[in-house]
């Protein structure tokens, strides 16, 4: 189905969650992010950030620390209240609070109490227009009484870690679960009401061979999993320290992971999927986001791609990333120095970007590509890219015609790479980001 061509997959990309992405942050005025909040308008999706896990995965490049001192996570909570309450008095009061996700780190890595409390304060600071909320969980610690508060507060959408079945996968990557647990997981949400069940799965990890990927993807189609997320291992110990425990020996080479990634996109598009952009997949019938494709409104935001249309993303918590028209601010990423801020009534954000208009024009360039793989490209932006592209377009992986690029079919495992052709900022930056496939 796809043809390899290692060259034009050497160069590592950013994912693009965001244009300018986070590579490219720097100290912001003061008075930036306060501007922001008096100013959105309309809906807004809030993103809550809990970084903590009861155990720490070694491939993990989340900013997440140990749950193991009760009063840190008693601590974190109560700067998390805090926050909510500086923020919402903060936004117009006519902004209408659609979305609202939880992720980390592992949210249920605090007590269900806790979560209780901080659904409490969602309601009472913010303007809630019946929002959909969805939230990130691990299988080891989802426990029955977490069920039950799932159920209470309506929570609708939910994503479980899982990464791989296999038993030796599992220990290189320090995830033990065995296959019950995660079955009992799926049993707890679904009783409680969860109408859309995610699941993350990994390819290119240490000893993880295509028939191990067949078989997580077979138990992942029996559990039925509503959506999937199929994301390759980025391997940057340089980066990420705790992933030295790995054995990059053991990690399967760059055509392996190619073959891995195009044997999850043939298995998932021939059971029931529609592929989401070149990594996420959605059940083709009932799927809202596999409807969003079909009928050209997908979008990408910091937690990937989605049918949310709110053109304001309110982050909370520490590290967390707010996204408006003409700015993005990233909280304090030291959850210490996080809640000695927010816990003073001090807005935490003091890092991000100004987004000038050619940095809009560039991102919807991007985002068209990634989400729809089509773009109409002025003149200009395509002169810049035209050289770059050439090795793309010669091999039949992309077209241009009429003022519009687009990402063949073959060329769909290049998308990330065709779109970095856009970003100016990685002529400036010598940062390593994750391989594109």
């Amino acid at each position: 189905m796809w043809t390899y061509h290692p060259d034009l997959l050497a160069k590592p990309v950013p994912r693009y969650t965001s244009y300018p992405t986070a590579a490219d942050f720097g100290p912001l005025a003061a008075d930036a992010y306060r501007s922001a909040l008096h100013n959105a308008e309309g809906d807004v999706s809030l993103y809550l950030h809990i970084p903590f896990c009861e155990k720490i995965c070694f491939y993990c490049g989340c900013n997440t620390g140990r749950a193991n001192r009760r009063h840190r996570l008693e601590s974190y909570v109560s700067a998390l209240l805090q926050e909510i309450a500086t923020v919402g008095a903060l936004l117009p009061g006519d902004a209408r609070v659609r979305r609202i996700s939880f992720g980390g780190g592992s949210p249920n890595a605090i007590a269900p109490d806790e979560f209780r409390t901080l659904v409490e304060a969602l309601h009472q600071r913010f303007n809630l227009a019946d929002p959909e909320w969805s939230i990130e969980l691990d299988p080891r610690s989802m426990t029955g009484e977490w069920a039950d508060v799932l159920a209470e507060t309506g929570v609708q959408r939910a994503s479980l870690g899982v990464q791989t079945f296999s038993a030796a996968c599992q220990q290189a990557i320090g995830r033990v679960q065995p296959e019950e647990l995660i079955v009992r997981a799926v049993e707890r949400l679904r009783a409680a009401g969860v109408q859309s069940l995610n699941f993350d799965l990994m390819y290119g990890l240490p000893g993880q061979s295509q028939d191990d990927l067949l078989d997580s993807l077979d138990r992942t189609c029996a559990l039925a999993a509503d959506r999937i997320a199929l994301f390759g291992y980025a391997h940057v110990p340089h980066i990420v320290p705790r992933q030295r425990a790995i054995d990059a020996s053991n990690l399967p080479g760059a055509r392996a992971r190619f073959e891995m990634a195009q044997l999850g996109y043939s298995y998932l598009g021939s059971h029931g999927f529609t592929p989401v952009g070149f990594d996420h997949f959605a059940r083709t019938v009932s799927d809202p986001l596999a409807k969003a494709v079909r009928e050209g409104r997908l979008h990408r935001n910091f937690q990937g791609f989605t049918d949310d249309p709110s053109p304001n993303l309110i982050g909370l918590g520490s590290s967390a990333i707010s996204s408006f028209p003409d700015l993005i601010a990233q909280n304090e990423k030291n959850s210490g120095r996080y809640r000695m801020k927010s816990s003073q009534g001090l807005l935490a954000s003091e890092r991000g970007i100004v987004r000038s208009v050619d940095d809009r024009y560039r991102g919807a360039v991007i985002t068209r590509l990634l989400c729809d793989g089509r773009a109409r490209i002025g003149a200009c932006l395509m002169r810049k890219a035209w050289s770059g592209l050439q090795s793309f377009i010669a091999r039949e992986l992309a077209t241009y015609e009429d003022g519009w690029l687009s990402i063949t079919p073959d060329g769909l495992p290049y998308a990330r790479s065709i779109a970095a052709l856009f970003d100016s900022y990685r002529q400036e930056s010598a940062r390593q980001f994750s391989s594109a496939i």
